[in-house]
C-alpha cells in the first residue's frame, strides 16, 4: 500500500510533467517546430541555446513571448541573418507558455 507521501509526490510528478508535454503540443500546433527543435538548430536556434541566452534575465518571459508573438528584426541582437517571422496565431497567453517552456529546456 502506498504512503500518502508517496502518492501526493507521484500526483506532483504528473502534473509537472503535463505542461511540458502541453507546452510541446502547443509548439507543434502554432508550427514553432518548422524552424526550431529542443535540442539542433534548423532556421532558428534550439530551444536549449535559447534558453541558455536567456538564462537568469527576469524579463526573459516577457521577450520571448513578444518575439514569438511580433517576430524579430535582423541585427538587433538576435540570432542572425534570418529574422523571426511575427505568429499573430499566437495569444498573449500561449506565448508566455511557449516562453516559459522554452526557457525551462535544459
Amino acid at each position: 500500500m502506498k504512503t500518502p507521501f508517496a502518492l501526493a509526490a507521484a500526483a506532483l510528478g504528473m502534473l509537472l510533467a503535463v505542461p511540458a508535454q502541453a507546452s510541446m503540443e502547443l509548439a507543434q500546433k502554432k508550427s514553432c517546430m518548422a524552424c526550431h527543435a529542443a535540442d539542433k538548430k534548423l532556421v532558428g536556434p534550439s530551444y536549449k541555446d535559447v534558453a541558455a541566452k536567456y538564462a537568469g534575465q527576469k524579463d526573459a518571459v516577457a521577450q520571448l513571448a513578444e518575439r514569438i508573438q511580433k517576430g524579430s528584426v535582423p541585427g538587433k541582437g538576435n540570432w542572425g541573418a534570418i529574422p523571426m517571422p511575427a505568429n499573430p496565431q499566437v495569444s498573449a497567453d500561449e506565448a508566455k507558455q511557449l516562453a516559459t517552456w522554452v526557457l525551462s529546456i535544459k
